[in-house]
């Protein structure tokens, strides 16, 4: 019987921690260089065609050697989950370093946000596409095709919904909010509040934006599986995406107290 892998990289994490030698650094970097590859794969999704996905894999090399030079071993933690946040992070910082977006772009974004947070205080609930065309003055069809034009500058994004500063934790993902095992009782407890608060939130929207959601952040389908399920375009599943990613935002800035845009 061969060695069990578990065993070796514990051995392997040890050895690092009591030495600090580069050698065994290096080689947890191998070991977990697949983590860097899939946040770079699951991010570069929902970026332009402009960003290059080995840029993004350079990034997240950054991120990952932050975690390894970071990580407590002794405090029982998964490294795996520890490390995604952090090569997120590092993904999300090297995007911002050179951020391409048109200003108009992000104004759009903005003004279609605005329109949601004020439709929902007025109506209770979230608006429909129709009534949000309304309030911002435009066809639906207008609307449609701003929201692509949003998805595809990558604009709007789950990480922004959730954050990560001190009062939210690291989550910033949908599917972040899952338990991991070797988490302490205070980060399952915040864990299991924002879930709550997510799924309070998606249980108010529209059937098919929730389906999208959970589909896209829970099941990892791709945008194009999505559309084959609901018969409709890659395009169109984008566009939905986009406005329920929004309406998440509004939804969940009230519930964790976030002022009012005026």
């Amino acid at each position: 019987m061969g060695n069990d892998p578990d065993n070796e990289i514990n051995e392997l994490w040890l050895k690092y921690f009591e030495t600090k030698d580069v050698v065994n650094r290096n080689q947890l970097i191998v070991n977990y260089a697949p983590l860097v590859k899939y946040v770079a794969n699951r991010l570069g999704a929902g970026l332009p065609n402009n960003v290059e996905q080995a840029d993004l894999v350079n990034y997240g090399f950054f991120g990952l050697m932050d975690a390894i030079d970071r990580f407590d071993i002794g405090r029982g933690n998964k490294f795996e989950t520890y490390a995604m946040r952090r090569i997120k992070g590092a993904i999300l910082d090297g995007l911002r370093s050179y951020d391409r977006v048109p200003r108009t772009i992000r104004a759009k974004a903005k003004a279609i946000e605005k329109a949601i947070a004020k439709l929902e205080a007025q109506l209770g609930r979230t608006p429909s596409e129709a009534e949000l065309a309304k309030k911002l003055e435009m066809t639906v069809a207008q609307l449609q095709a701003t929201l692509t034009q949003i998805a595809a500058a990558g604009v709007i994004a789950l990480d922004e919904v959730l954050g990560s500063g001190p009062d939210r934790g690291e989550i910033t993902t949908l599917g972040e909010t899952l338990a991991s095992p070797g988490e302490g009782p205070a980060a399952q407890v915040e864990r299991q509040e924002m879930r709550r608060l997510l799924a309070e939130a998606i249980n108010g929207m529209a059937d098919r934006d929730k389906i999208v959601l959970m589909l896209y952040y829970y099941e990892h389908f791709t945008l194009a599986e999505i559309g084959r399920l609901l018969n409709v375009t890659e395009s169109r599943v984008c566009q939905i995406h986009t406005k329920a990613v929004m309406q998440l935002k509004s939804v969940l800035g009230r519930m964790l107290g976030d002022p009012p845009d005026r």
